[in-house]
């Protein structure tokens, strides 16, 4: 009965099938982002009237949005990695920590560029 006590361990083919799981929905996310970005780059291209200010606060959103799913994969892959329900819960509270700090500091960022952009004079006032 002591041995019971270890907690449930998840075993290695399960752990496996999940990491490949993880690492083929990356790949896939990763192609639709960069579908994404070629769309938006294509758009602000041929859109002359389109601000400096709105494509820096295109191409920070986009940068964020990789950055933020690029962590939710780290997560799903430290996941899957764990032995155990402590490990897995411990990786889940670091995520959510550095989440809430990542988030704060990118919508910093958006207030400063949003704030700049309203500071600018607009070239259609002209």
């Amino acid at each position: 009965m002591a041995n019971q006590t270890t907690g449930y361990e998840i075993p290695e083919e399960m752990r496996d099938f999940a990491e490949k799981s993880v690492e083929q929905a990356r790949k896939a996310m990763d192609g639709f982002l960069g579908a994404a970005q070629k769309t938006v780059d294509t758009f602000e291209g041929s859109a002359t009237t389109a601000q400096a200010s709105v494509k820096d606060v295109t191409r920070k959103t986009f940068s964020y949005a990789e950055q933020n799913i690029a962590a939710a994969f780290d997560l799903a892959q430290k996941m899957v990695r764990a032995k155990n329900v402590q490990e897995a819960m411990q990786y889940q509270a670091e995520f959510v920590r550095s989440q809430i700090e990542s988030m704060q500091a990118q919508m910093r960022d958006l207030g400063a560029v949003a704030q700049a952009a309203m500071k600018q004079p607009s070239s259609s006032k002209k």
